[in-house]
């Protein structure tokens, strides 16, 4: 069963300072995308899997946080020969970057992960940053500290990735990396995948961690397709902004 649902295809124009952004997250009917022990989500089909690899090997770079590493050890690489194939087309590498955040730079030496065969940055604070100093498991370390020195400044984060060439950000979770991008107002697309079953809990996490928002500031969305694949449906949303409200 499949059925597909296209809007209006607008440009969307951004500050050339930062990369497009596209959060892609798979995520139980009732929101969760993951259940309250924070396990490993398994839950996505085939379909989703070869969904997450395209998204993937559509950018520059793969954000994502020590909590979701650390749950599921490794990262996604592109696999695929046609894709692999795409990118070279386009004068890209086989791999994007994949950009691990983690202010506290607490990340365990033996995961898998260090030994994949994929470039890897680390997006952390100045005393996240010390324990990986004269290392060479990351590429390169970005530190990028808010006033509060716990916190990542995002702004200055996107603009830094921007410079070094990285132009296009898929960011993988989790929901309060999410949430802190989009206060920032640096989230331009969501791909939502809905999986049917439900995982309930008031602990288990969603795709928007944090404090939230309150409704009058809520960010707010557009949806520009939906497609159902078997019992999966797979969302597709651009973030509106002021500018694109004032033309409705």
């Amino acid at each position: 069963m499949s059925f597909q649902l296209i809007a209006n295809d607008r440009a969307m124009i951004l500050p050339n300072n930062r990369p497009h952004t596209t959060v892609v997250l798979a995520m139980s009917a009732d929101g969760k995308i993951a259940d309250q022990g924070r396990s490993p989500a398994r839950f996505a089909s085939p379909a989703d899997k070869d969904h997450l690899e395209e998204q993937i090997a559509a950018v520059d770079g793969v954000l994502f946080g020590a909590g979701t590493l650390r749950a599921y050890g490794s990262t996604i690489r592109v696999l695929k020969p046609q894709l692999i194939q795409q990118r070279y087309q386009k004068l890209l590498p086989p791999q994007p970057v994949q950009i691990v955040v983690s202010a506290s730079g607490n990340i365990d030496r033996q995961l898998s992960f260090f030994r994949q065969p994929v470039p890897r940055y680390l997006l952390t604070t100045s005393h996240g940053a010390k324990p990986w100093q004269n290392k060479t498991e990351f590429d390169q370390v970005i530190v990028c500290q808010a006033s509060t020195k716990s916190k990542i400044n995002w702004i200055n984060a996107l603009e830094i990735l921007s410079a070094m060439g990285l132009k296009r950000l898929a960011v993988l979770g989790g929901g309060e990396i999410v949430a802190a991008m989009l206060a920032a107002d640096l989230i331009d697309e969501l791909w939502l995948t809905i999986c049917p079953l439900l995982l309930g809990g008031n602990n288990a996490p969603t795709p928007v961690g944090g404090e939230g928002f309150r409704e009058i500031v809520a960010p707010r969305l557009e949806l520009v397709s939906a497609k159902v694949i078997v019992s999966e449906v797979f969302l597709h949303y651009r973030r509106q902004r002021e500018d694109d409200l004032s033309t409705l």
